[in-house]
């Protein structure tokens, strides 16, 4: 996250967007050894390398236990050449100053080798055991020199413990002298060699992580740390200066001195987005066209957008903006075909005023840069509308950069797309199934799938704002690459509010109906065409669309915890009769629909993917997933004949 960060940072300073334009901070992480283990790390760090990150630090805790264990002795041989492959500078903070002075003493050389080749499981046994085992081990292996029996002599074993255990990471001074070293933007891991949990009586225990002392030990560590009783919290507890002294020193700290660390940026004013002119068109190929229009133009909207794909920029048609608005870095680089009149529909060059990030084929990093961007507004005070687009099933490869991106309440555009198995010439391992869940059921992410180009333009313009609210969030279109006819109606505000809130009816039903078909998405003309073969025996039939299952069911939920039952599900479907009959349908999963029934008193047959898609075109793919409209007929029949029965 903080390399990402870097790079927003970057990309708002060469832009010049920030308001005060502040002296560029540093990302600072601090990192587990054993999280390192986690392959991500090193696809952001490549992300990193391509997009020549800097002012970013990562401070790695190297104190060689996981969780479970000890982490392996050769992993330090790969991290510090990893880092120094991406172009990192990398710092070994080993050992302190104790420990310095006496590998600077006769003999000391040895004692620093016998270090160095002790075994990460042995250091960590005697860190636990303590002084005595230390004498114990050294006396063995290297009591035939005399600097170290002099060492030895000098040191009883709770001073020989300290010594042993003078590592850099608990060395303030030797912190400081390395951190103080670098002053240039070029990004540096430091690896700080450190004790899991030092100065606690269960150090170096491999089972310590979760270690907890008990009452006499607690009372002896706040004794050697000169914590009165009583005084636990207070602020300057223990230490030997004046809290007066303390105090003036905090006031100087910049870090500290500075009560405008969160950011206050201004909104970005949203106009109306007009609807693409087209008869048939998908919900992609709008969101395409929506984008390319706003990139035509100099409006203040279009200024703060930034895209950014993983490296499907053009099979997600994002291609017009990005021919328009072009591709950031920090430095110009041509689009070579274009210069050598290689003819090509792509415009590919990059320099710093472009407004599309490309990222390779790692959609956790997709997340993470768009974390980073929907959060420049508190970090750096200048607000930025970023989106995102990636193939709907593989939102399942970054959920945990997504959830948490969410959890800091970053502001972005996740357009997924194509989805679902409607995206049938792909075959079946492109096909999205749970997604619609995950919308759903991720906080801070208000999902929607239009199926009309007009629906998506109407949610595009909400989404702009909602990003910017105090109390808004992230939001996720599931988009599709199925042409439709588009309707030809005006976007009144009643329809307007329908779409936003998640369903109207597009086909109101009598009063008193029996039945209604709710569909999501690109089962549109499925679901029309069932409906009017249904109106020849049930007029009254209602077809309701619904633009968000996951708006829908959290102000369903809403109402009913405030005890109420005027939520738009239920006054939407309060309009059948009370004993009707539901048939849902979305391509997805079948529980983002079927809830409906709860919310209406309705008998419902649910209809959607619950299994992994074969290849085909469409035709043969919803008659053999029950998606057609022969399915849907048959699912109002049992739900007629439940409904009698």
């Amino acid at each position: 996250m903080t390399l990402f960060a870097s790079i927003a940072q970057d990309f708002v300073r060469l832009k010049g967007l920030a308001p005060d334009q502040r002296p560029a901070g540093r990302m600072v992480a601090l990192v587990g050894d054993a999280e390192l283990d986690e392959g991500n790390v090193f696809e952001a760090l490549l992300e990193g390398w391509k997009h020549d990150v800097k002012n970013l630090w990562w401070i790695i805790d190297y104190n060689r236990q996981s969780l479970d264990s000890i982490v392996n002795d050769r992993l330090f041989n790969r991290i510090d050449t990893l880092f120094e492959m991406m172009g990192w500078r990398v710092v070994v903070l080993k050992y302190g100053k104790k420990l310095e002075a006496a590998f600077a003493r006769p003999d000391g050389e040895h004692l620093r080798d016998w270090i160095d080749a002790c075994p990460n499981s042995l250091y960590s046994a005697l860190v636990y055991k303590a002084g005595s085992f230390w004498r114990e081990h050294l006396q063995r292996d290297l009591n035939r020199y005399p600097g170290i029996r002099q060492i030895l002599d000098e040191h009883d074993d709770e001073a020989l413990h300290r010594l042993m255990t003078n590592l850099a990471g608990h060395d303030m001074a030797a912190v400081l002298d390395a951190f103080h070293a670098v002053q240039d933007d070029r990004p540096t891991c430091f690896i700080a060699y450190t004790i899991k949990g030092f100065g606690l009586p269960f150090a170096g225990h491999k089972d310590n992580h979760a270690g907890l002392m008990n009452t006499d030990q607690m009372a002896l560590f706040k004794q050697r740390m000169h914590i009165a009783d009583g005084a636990e919290w207070d602020r300057f507890a223990g230490l030997d200066m004046a809290p007066s002294a303390l105090e003036q020193f905090l006031a100087r700290v910049p870090f500290a001195a500075d009560p405008d660390r969160g950011r206050i940026a201004a909104a970005v004013p949203v106009p109306e987005l007009p609807v693409p002119a087209g008869t048939a068109m998908s919900t992609q190929e709008g969101f395409g066209k929506i984008l390319n229009d706003l990139a035509g133009g100099a409006s203040a909207l279009a200024s703060r957008i930034v895209t950014t794909s993983p490296d499907v920029t053009v099979s997600t048609n994002l291609g017009g903006w990005v021919n328009r608005r072009g591709i950031f870095h920090h430095t110009e680089f041509a689009d070579v075909f274009r210069d050598e009149k290689v003819v090509s529909a792509q415009r590919w060059a990059m320099a710093p005023a472009g407004q599309h990030l490309e990222l390779g084929i790692a959609e956790h990093n997709l997340f993470l840069m768009l974390a980073a961007l929907g959060l420049t507004a508190p970090l750096f005070g200048a607000r930025l509308l970023p989106i995102g687009t990636l193939y709907d099933p593989f939102i399942n490869r970054g959920l945990d950069a997504l959830n948490y991106g969410c959890y800091q309440d970053a502001r972005f555009m996740v357009v997924a797309t194509p989805s679902g198995l409607t995206l049938a010439p792909e075959g079946g391992a492109h096909q999205s199934i749970n997604t619609p869940l995950i919308g759903m059921g991720q906080p801070g992410l208000a999902a929607f799938e239009p199926a009309y180009v007009d629906e998506l333009a109407a949610l595009m313009a909400w989404a702009f704002g909602h990003m910017q609210a105090e109390q808004g969030g992230s939001v996720y279109l599931r988009l599709s690459t199925r042409q439709l006819e588009q309707p030809t109606r005006p976007l009144t505000q009643e329809l307007r509010d329908g779409v936003i809130g998640g369903a109207y009816w597009a086909v109101p039903p009598a009063p008193g109906a029996e039945l209604a078909i709710a569909y999501c998405g690109a089962v549109v003309d499925e679901a029309k065409a069932a409906h009017a073969a249904l109106l020849e025996d049930l007029p009254g039939a209602g077809l309701l669309a619904v633009t968000s299952p996951d708006r829908l069911h959290s102000d369903w939920l809403a109402h009913r915890r405030a005890g109420r039952s005027d939520s738009l599900a239920e006054c939407l479907l309060s309009a059948l009769s009370p004993d009707a009959a539901l048939v849902t349908i979305l391509d997805g999963h079948p529980a983002a629909l079927s809830w409906l029934g709860a919310a209406g008193g309705c008998r419902v047959e649910p209809l959607g993917v619950e299994r992994f898609g074969q290849s085909g075109d469409i035709p043969d793919l919803y008659k053999e997933y029950a998606l057609d409209s022969a399915a849907i007929l048959d699912a109002a029949a049992r739900a007629c004949l439940g409904r009698l029965g």
